[in-house]
């Protein structure tokens, strides 16, 4: 359902959704008004301009609560996006290099993977073998230890170089702070 710019999920049955002969009823505000026949509980509900909400589907002892289900569903809402704003989210950066890469290049890209560590991010640092490079791949194994400890006061190493295909590459994670 789609109400005023919010998706409505439905998951409980509500009025007359619900298929129970007999169900315990609660109101509004929380107290008790017993065993009710489902057409009691509607009318009750009626009265009061709100529906009845099937809150446990115990088939001995079903449960329904009279409330404003709109009301609800929209506070649920809420609350899981405000839920979803405190959930701090990593992405890791890539940073490319070639095996054969300059000091001052090197410095360079070094700068930015530290500065993304101290923000929080992963660093996954890529080297590319294009050509005969790949002849070298010790090369690029050196290149990718150089980052790692160029950058240990700030990260920690995920996991030894590893080739894939015509990359080598690690991950950096950042030191807890």
């Amino acid at each position: 359902m789609f109400k005023g710019g919010i998706i409505i999920k439905q998951d409980l049955l509500i009025n007359e959704q619900i298929r129970f002969k007999e169900v315990q009823v609660i109101s509004e505000v929380g107290e008790k008004l017993g065993k009710l026949s489902i057409s009691e509980a509607l009318d009750v509900a009626a009265e009061k301009n709100m529906d009845l909400v099937l809150v446990s589907s115990n088939p001995e002892n079903p449960v329904c609560k009279i409330m404003d289900y709109g009301k609800y569903k929209f506070e649920q809402a809420k609350k899981e996006k405000e839920s979803r704003k405190k959930q701090k989210t990593f992405e890791t950066k890539e940073i490319r290099v070639t095996p054969n890469i300059e000091d001052h290049d090197f410095n360079f890209k070094a700068k930015n993977a530290k500065k993304f560590l101290e923000d929080g991010n992963k660093v996954r640092i890529t080297v590319r073998f294009r050509g005969r490079e790949l002849n070298y791949v010790k090369l690029g194994e050196e290149v990718l230890n150089k980052f790692a400890e160029e950058l240990s006061e700030v990260s920690s190493l995920e996991a030894k170089p590893r080739l894939e295909g015509k990359n080598m590459f690690i991950v950096l994670s950042p030191n807890n702070k």
